[in-house]
């Protein structure tokens, strides 16, 4: 098994400014003309986010995260990706370390 390098040390002041929150993924859907890019619709009970994740060569079926619950920094300035307005950002869900 490959296993991802930890990463540079940060201070708590760094990390306390990020908002991190729990949402279920209630829809995948591809992004055109992207080679990895995925949409994400994402619940976190009070509102709904896009979410755009470069996860689409993860997974042999991106489908199969539907449903599932993940760690999502909501506090990032939007962005577009590919003509999509994400708000916010995906922690990885298992597959930094190839598996």
């Amino acid at each position: 098994m490959i296993v991802a390098p930890i990463k540079e040390e940060t201070s708590f002041d760094v990390f306390e400014k990020l908002d991190i929150r729990v949402g279920t993924i209630e829809s995948v859907e591809d992004v055109e003309g992207a080679d990895k890019l995925m949409c994400l619709k994402v619940n976190f009970g009070d509102h709904h986010r896009n979410i755009v994740a470069g996860i689409k060569q993860e997974r042999e079926n991106p489908q199969e995260i539907v449903g599932l619950q993940a760690l999502f920094v909501v506090n990032l300035p939007p962005r577009k990706m590919k003509g999509i307005l994400s708000e916010g950002m995906m922690f990885d869900i298992g597959y930094a370390d190839g598996v």
